[in-house]
C-alpha cells in the first residue's frame, strides 16, 4: 500500500503509531496514554461450498489481525460483494450468520456494515480493537537468540487447492474448516503472559513469506527447522501432486533473493513453506527460556503449536534459512 501511495501527499499525525508506512498487520491509532485503537480490514472469496463455514472462516481471518498487534476485538462490521443473479438470498444469510458466531466468540460487538453487488462473492470483516500502547506487537520486534513460535498447522493453501480440484476428501475439507475458522484469541491470550519480541500472523504470503517480514524488520536473520512446522493432514501428498495455489509460486519469487534452503529437503515439504494461508496461525519470537513453557500451555489448551526456529544475527539480516 505505502509503494501505490508513494507521491501523494500524506499528513503526519503522531497519534498513528503503527500506520501503512510499515509491513505491520492492521493500523494502531493512540487515544490516550492508556488506551489506543487498533484497525483492519479483510475480505475473501469463499473456499468451501458451506456458506455457514465461510462465514465463519473470513470472520475469523479478519479478527486475527487485531490478536496479532496484542490487542482484543471489539467492533466489527461486516463487507459484502454478493451476486444476487447467482446466489439466493439464504447464501447470504448464512455467511452473516458464521461470521456473526465467530464475532461473538471473540467477545465482540457487531455494530453494522455494507454490501454492494458484485459478480464475485467476497465476504469479510472490518474490525476494530484496543491494546494498551505498552504492549502493542509489531512485527519489527524480535530479539537475537529468540526462539520462532507458530500456532497453527499451515496448508490451508494446498487444501483449497485440492478442493478445486475434485481430490480433495470430506475429511480434508473438515480439516480446513476446523483450522481456518479457528480464532487466534486463545493463542494471543497464552502469548501475552510472555515475554514476546515481534508477532504477526501467517496469511497470504506463507510461512516464509512472513517469516521474511519478521526478519527484515528486525534486522535479523530467522532460521526455519522444516522437519517441526506441523502440517495439516494431506498436504504433504498433494503438495508432491503439484496442487500450489498461484500465490505459492510468487512468494517463491519474493523470497528467491533473501532465502537459502537445505538440498536435502525434500521439494514438496520446502514448497509448503509458501503456501499461502488463509486465517494461519500466529508466528512470534519468544524468548528462549519461556518458549517450552508457552508451547506447553498452549498445547493443554488444544492449540497446535510449536517452536519451529529460532533469530539469528544481524550479519544474516533479512535473510531466511530452511533446514
Amino acid at each position: 500500500m505505502d509503494q501505490i501511495l508513494k507521491g501523494i501527499p500524506k499528513k503526519k499525525d503522531p497519534r498513528l503509531v503503527v500506520g501503512f508506512d510499515s509491513a505491520d498487520d492492521a493500523g494502531v491509532f493512540l487515544l490516550s496514554d492508556e488506551i489506543a485503537l487498533v484497525q483492519t480490514l479483510d475480505f475473501l472469496t469463499p473456499l468451501v461450498d458451506d456458506p455457514f463455514a465461510f462465514g465463519q472462516i473470513a470472520a475469523a481471518n479478519s479478527l486475527s489481525d487485531v490478536y496479532a498487534m496484542g490487542g482484543k476485538p471489539l467492533t466489527a462490521m461486516n463487507i459484502v460483494c454478493f451476486p444476487v443473479n447467482l446466489f439466493s438470498v439464504d447464501v447470504l444469510r448464512e455467511t452473516l450468520a458464521g461470521g456473526l458466531s465467530k464475532i461473538e466468540e471473540a467477545g465482540a460487538v457487531l455494530a453494522g456494515g455494507h454490501s454492494v453487488e458484485d459478480n464475485e462473492f467476497k465476504y469479510g470483516l472490518s474490525v476494530t480493537g484496543s491494546v494498551a500502547p505498552s504492549r502493542i506487537l509489531r512485527n519489527s520486534g524480535a530479539r537475537e537468540g529468540d526462539l520462532l513460535i507458530l500456532t497453527k498447522a499451515i496448508g490451508t493453501g494446498v487444501l483449497s487447492t485440492a478442493i478445486k480440484a475434485g481430490v480433495a476428501s470430506s475429511g480434508d475439507v473438515n480439516n480446513l474448516v476446523r483450522t481456518a475458522s479457528e480464532l487466534n484469541r486463545a493463542a494471543s491470550e497464552i502469548m501475552l503472559k510472555h515475554d514476546v519480541g515481534a508477532c504477526t500472523d501467517v496469511t497470504g504470503f506463507g510461512l516464509a513469506g512472513h517469516a521474511r517480514e519478521i526478519a527484515a524488520g528486525s534486522g535479523l536473520g530467522i532460521m526455519i527447522v522444516s522437519s517441526s512446522v506441523p502440517l495439516l493432514p494431506g498436504v504433504l501428498e498433494y503438495a508432491g501432486m503439484g496442487l500450489l495455489p498461484g500465490g505459492c509460486h510468487r512468494t517463491m519469487d519474493f523470497c528467491s533473493n533473501y532465502l537459502s534452503i537445505d538440498k536435502m529437503i525434500p521439494r514438496n515439504l520446502s514448497d509448503l513453506m509458501f503456501d499461502p494461508q488463509t486465517s494461519g496461525g500466529l508466528l512470534f519470537t519468544i524468548r528462549e527460556k519461556e518458549a517450552l513453557f508457552c508451547v506447553d500451555e498452549m498445547k493443554s489448551e488444544g492449540i497446535d503449536a510449536a517452536i519451529i526456529g529460532q533469530m539469528t544475527g544481524s550479519k544474516q539480516a533479512g535473510i531466511i534459512s530452511v533446514f
